[in-house]
Parts: C-alpha cells; sequence; structure tokens
C-alpha cells in the first residue's frame, strides 16, 4: 500500500479562500472505533453550548489496532477536514491537543509531538494525550480532577488529583485484560457459544442471537467469521446482542455482564485508591465522569449504573458525570485552557 503524504491531505487547503485573523483551536478524540475533531475559536466566550465552528469523523486511529502509519494518516486526514469546513488554514491554528488511545508512555507523546510539528506551524501550541484525558476534560469542562472511566471497544479508568498526579487502571488492550469493555464483552460471548456448541459450556440464547445477528447459519461459521478480520470494533459491534440475551434472562449473557461490571468498577476503585481522591476517611466528593457506548442507560441491564453502584459503596463521594459534550470539545478544552494565558490582549478581551 502506497505511504500516504502529507501534500495529499493538505491539498485542499490550497483552493479556499481563508477567514484570515481568525484564530482556532482544534481538539481531537482519537479511538478504536473512530476519530473526531472539533474546531473552535480560541477567543471565545465560556457559554453554553460551546460554540463549535466543524466537526470531522473518521475511523480508527489507535496505532495499537492499525499501526502507526494508518493511525496518523486518520488523525490528519479528519484535521484537515475540520479546517476546511471551519474555512480555516493551518496557519490560524494556535493550538492542537491530540487525545489519542495508545498513547500510553511518554515516548508516545514524544513521537507524535515530533510528527505534529511537521504539520503545523512554528508558534502552534501542540499537547499530545491519551484520550481518557479528553474524556474526563468533556465531564469537568477542561479541569483536570477526578476519575473518568472509558468503557467503548477498549476500556480505561484514568484520574488526576487538583495537584496534577494522576494514575490509570487497566487500558493495556483485549490481549492484557480489558474484559469491561464493548470487545471484552463481545469477545467472552463468542467464547460462551463456542463452549456451548462444542460440550464444554452451558447452553445459552447467545448462540441463536448471535448467529442471527451476524447471518450465520452455525456455530463452526463462527471461527471463520471471527479471524478473517479481528477488528476490535467489529467484535465490539456485537455487545447490544449480548445485553439484549442478559434482558431475556440468558444466565451466561447475566454472568458475563455481572463480571464485566466488576471488572470496570474495580478499575475506577483502584485509581480512586492510589490518588486518595476520596481523602481520609473515604468520603471525600471527586467526579467520576462515564463515557462511552457500554456505560449508556439505554437499557433496562444498565452496565453504568451498576457500575456506579458498585464503586459508591466503597466511595460514597464519588458523583457521575455524564458529559454533555463529547471528548472532542474535552480536548480542544484543554489546549484552549493551556493556551488562554497567551493569548493576545484582544483576544483575550473578546473571550
Amino acid at each position: 500500500m502506497q505511504r500516504y503524504t502529507t501534500r495529499d491531505i493538505w491539498e485542499m487547503e490550497d483552493r479556499q479562500s481563508p477567514r484570515m485573523g481568525c484564530s482556532v483551536v482544534l481538539g481531537v478524540d482519537g479511538g478504536a472505533s473512530n476519530t473526531v475533531c472539533v474546531c473552535i475559536p480560541a477567543a471565545m466566550p465560556f457559554a453554553d453550548p460551546l460554540p463549535v465552528l466543524a466537526r470531522a469523523v473518521a475511523g480508527c486511529s489507535n496505532q495499537n489496532s492499525v499501526g502507526e502509519d494508518k493511525a496518523r494518516e486518520t488523525l490528519e486526514r479528519v484535521m484537515a477536514q475540520a479546517l476546511h469546513k471551519a474555512r480555516r488554514r493551518r496557519s490560524n491554528v494556535c493550538a492542537v491537543c491530540l487525545a489519542v488511545a495508545g498513547v500510553n508512555h511518554p515516548i508516545d507523546q514524544h513521537r507524535m509531538l515530533d510528527w505534529l510539528r511537521e504539520i503545523f506551524p512554528s508558534h502552534v501550541k501542540l499537547f499530545v494525550e491519551n484520550d481518557a484525558v479528553a474524556a474526563l476534560a468533556s465531564g469537568t469542562m477542561g479541569k483536570l480532577h477526578g476519575c473518568v472511566l472509558i468503557a467503548g471497544t477498549g476500556t480505561i479508568a484514568y484520574g488526576f488529583t487538583s495537584d496534577g498526579r494522576e494514575a490509570r487502571a487497566a487500558g493495556a488492550g483485549p490481549v492484557l485484560g480489558d474484559w469491561g469493555s464493548g470487545y471484552g464483552i463481545s469477545a467472552q460471548a463468542l467464547t460462551a457459544v463456542v463452549r456451548a456448541y462444542d460440550g464444554r459450556g452451558p447452553e445459552t440464547v447467545l448462540t441463536n442471537n448471535i448467529l442471527d445477528f451476524l447471518g450465520l447459519a452455525s456455530p463452526d461459521e463462527l471461527i471463520g467469521w471471527t479471524y478473517e478480520d479481528q477488528s476490535w470494533a467489529r467484535i465490539a459491534d456485537i455487545l447490544p446482542v449480548v445485553v439484549e440475551s442478559a434482558e431475556a434472562g440468558d444466565e451466561v449473557a447475566n454472568k458475563i455482564l455481572h463480571n464485566s461490571v466488576g471488572e470496570l468498577a474495580s478499575s475506577v476503585k483502584a485509581v480512586v485508591q492510589r490518588l486518595a481522591l476520596s481523602g481520609e476517611d473515604g468520603k471525600d466528593l471527586f467526579p467520576l465522569v462515564m463515557v462511552g457506548k457500554v456505560l449508556e442507560a439505554n437499557q433496562r441491564w444498565d452496565i453504568g449504573k451498576e457500575v456506579i453502584s458498585c464503586v459508591t459503596k466503597t466511595y460514597p463521594g464519588a458523583y457521575p458525570i455524564h458529559p454533555e459534550v463529547e471528548p472532542a470539545v474535552g480536548a480542544a478544552l484543554l489546549a484552549w485552557n493551556a493556551i488562554a494565558s497567551e493569548l493576545d490582549g484582544d483576544l483575550r478581551a473578546a473571550a
């Protein structure tokens, strides 16, 4: 496959008339399922709702899932599309915050920062974080304090103290056991179907429900379906079938979901304990930001509600927040907050 080039991606920039003098901030949330970039004005009132000039969406940008080149191509294209929609050029950008799954070490951050410096002019302030940091900021409007639990295709718990200490739990990917994630739940369901089929496990309605969902005739066909494309998001798409089966009373599906609640809650508890977010008596208030399709309260079997119940039994000061803005906006707010004190006097006066 021919490697992408920056010239190809930014070719559209040369064909448009930008709105000069209008500085903007880019926030990017990159995960295992999709990547979102939003463009907000640098000089903006801190209002509700926040002004979003443009939004662009692309596929997976987790380098651990699709490789470094593909991930970078996706990230660059989604930023170019957002700026094109907002009728801005890279010269209009004053800050970028890239919050991406798979950025797990300072080495990852430095490599990503070096790459961004090749794309944007030297005046642009650049920030690279794990996607969990942007998710936390989306619930706290840019303030890094508390704990966030992401449970989508993958899962991670991440926390910050008010003095800047941070900790994380889980988020190591499916091979290393993110069992509370959409992928983890779905993979356990597929395994349960195979075990039931060959006599190693109990019968389960997951068999017929999953086969119907995938359009397959027999559990034998699951093997070929699973290994022809092992992308995490594709497996995670089975999650609604597992929830529906549990709601119908299937014991196997219910056991999978109960185990997943325990996994997710233990990740939060580990972060809270390491950072002492709940104080000495365990009752101090702290935000618990809940993000991801696994935690959405749209079924009777409410995984997010069960996780909150489990966490608050140990840490009653945890108060759940379901963000009203998406993580990409959280990323933009992180960048905006970081540069607010450095903006020109005119921009500060307009904000």
